[in-house]
């Protein structure tokens, strides 16, 4: 009986048939239906970059056009931290600490007092830029404010426009505050990685 040896067509249909059955459990995961993975630069992402921004951040509680207005006031007015205070805000940004100084850009979103044992203020805001290249983009700011250190930390969880997927930090370093008021002027520097 004569026997047959493999042709090397038939080596290259195994072949292939090993890689497509090692690659379809990968790709089946991927390409599911509603999601799969692209080529960042079909959105115009090519090299990320690492930006420093300097604006002040003008809060003005008084006065007949204030920029912040409390919704929630405290259920108890026991708390010297005003725990539960939640105010809404649209502050100016500013490239100086003087409110008359260059508009760039406004604060929109909202702070709370979220600490017992502090003036501590969960922060939630969109830095909306209105200047330049910046016009119409935003970043945004999430994180905890203890309102009386000198340097508080914060981080960038994203953005829009000429920030799409950022990530970073902000330092907020008090530059005015009127205990009366509660009027506020606070440098923010912002440290953004974008593309």
């Amino acid at each position: 009986m004569a026997r047959l040896l493999p042709s090397p067509f038939s080596h290259f249909i195994t072949l292939s048939l090993l890689i497509f059955y090692a690659l379809t459990p990968a790709s089946a995961g991927e390409n599911s239906g509603f999601v799969r993975r692209i080529d960042r630069r079909l959105l115009g992402l090519k090299r990320e970059k690492l930006s420093h921004f300097r604006v002040y951040w003008h809060d003005v509680q008084s006065g007949p056009k204030p920029t912040a207005i409390t919704v929630v006031q405290p259920p108890s007015n026991t708390s010297t931290t005003f725990f539960g205070l939640i105010n809404m805000i649209d502050d100016p940004l500013t490239i100086g600490p003087a409110l008359s100084s260059k508009l760039v850009g406004r604060a929109q979103g909202l702070y709370a007092s979220a600490s017992q044992q502090g003036v501590g203020l969960l922060m939630v805001m969109n830095f909306a830029f209105l200047e330049g290249k910046y016009n119409g983009s935003t970043i945004t700011v999430l994180g905890r404010n203890m309102v009386f250190s000198k340097v508080r930390e914060m981080s960038v969880i994203g953005g829009s426009g000429l920030f799409r997927f950022a990530r970073g930090y902000v330092e907020a370093r008090t530059n005015k505050v009127n205990l009366t008021t509660g009027d506020a002027v606070v440098e923010y520097n912002i440290y953004v990685m974008h593309y």
